[in-house]
């Protein structure tokens, strides 16, 4: 398995495709904007410049990376003769469905179709292919270069082979593969977002201030970062989105949104993504704790 295709130059799949390459794979990285290709490349080249200031890499390991990566605005043309390709779109169950349906379509019968996604059903997405036996989630954690784990989820009908095989090529970047089953917010969401939803519901009914249950959470549970900001950090709508797909998927009421998180999703106010969420991130301030009629 050598080439590689990522689908998305966000925030993962930029990481995702950093990865790949750092590791001698050719990797091809999708995006429908090339104003996103652009500010991807970008993202991979200033961690790769942190990383070279720490010597962890070398110049020349820096520019063998960057070649290791070529941009597509189209999925049929960047899809081609890929091994491999990992979906890291818009975490939207509408989109995902199209993109696999696009991907079967575009790809050899034998490439391996995965998906970044953190809460939404393999099984679903498996469906809109003709190959539900190579669709698996392969579930990165952020920063992607930093974080050792990747959820391997295995849909309803992922062949032991293929499984098998991405849980090999995780190794081979480094990374600490853990299989899981099919089931709304696998192991890592369903019981991060709980806790993250439990936190705003806590700041909701007025039990404490933002500072207040971060310092708590940080000093008395050895977090190295508050949940509320944590929540910043992942984006206030990614959070959202997976507590809906949890809440659907298990019909429980313990997974229902906070009303303030919807809220500030409604607003615009996403976290760090948007400049601001339970803290201010603009260029003047560094996570200073928001006073809006939100936290009120």
């Amino acid at each position: 398995m050598k080439n590689i295709a990522v689908i998305g130059a966000g925030t993962m799949g930029n990481g995702i495709a950093h990865t790949f390459a750092q590791k001698g794979f050719n990797v091809h990285l999708i995006d429908i904007s090339e104003a996103s290709l652009e500010r991807g490349l970008n993202t991979i080249a200033k961690n790769l410049d942190r990383m070279v200031a720490k010597e962890k890499i070398t110049e020349a390991d820096k520019l063998e990376t960057l070649n290791n990566i070529t941009t597509f605005t189209s999925i049929a043309e960047g899809v081609k003769a890929s091994d491999l390709v990992v979906e890291a779109a818009t975490e939207n169950v509408d989109l995902k469905l199209k993109i696999f349906e696009q991907l079967d379509e575009a790809c050899d019968e034998n490439t391996i179709l995965a998906t970044n996604t953190s809460s939404i059903s393999i099984t679903q997405i498996a469906a809109a292919t003709s190959r539900p036996t190579k669709v698996i989630g392969m579930h990165f954690m952020n920063p992607v270069p930093i974080m050792k784990l990747v959820e391997i989820i295995r849909g309803y009908n992922t062949s032991d082979e293929v499984t098998n095989t991405i849980m090999e090529l995780s190794k081979a970047l480094d990374k600490v593969p853990v299989e899981v089953n099919d089931y709304p917010g696998f192991v890592a969401n369903r019981i991060l977002m709980p806790m993250l939803n439990e936190s705003i519901e806590t700041l909701y009914n007025g039990v404490a201030g933002v500072a207040e249950i971060d310092t708590v959470m940080k000093l008395g549970m050895a977090h190295p970062m508050g949940p509320l900001q944590l929540a910043d950090f992942i984006g206030l709508d990614v959070c959202l989105s997976i507590l809906n797909v949890m809440y659907e998927g298990f019909k429980n009421p313990k997974y229902a949104p906070c009303p303030l998180l919807v809220n500030m999703v409604r607003a615009g106010k996403l976290g760090v993504k948007s400049g601001e969420g339970f803290y201010d991130y603009s260029s003047s301030k560094k996570a200073e704790v928001v006073a809006s009629q939100f936290l009120k």
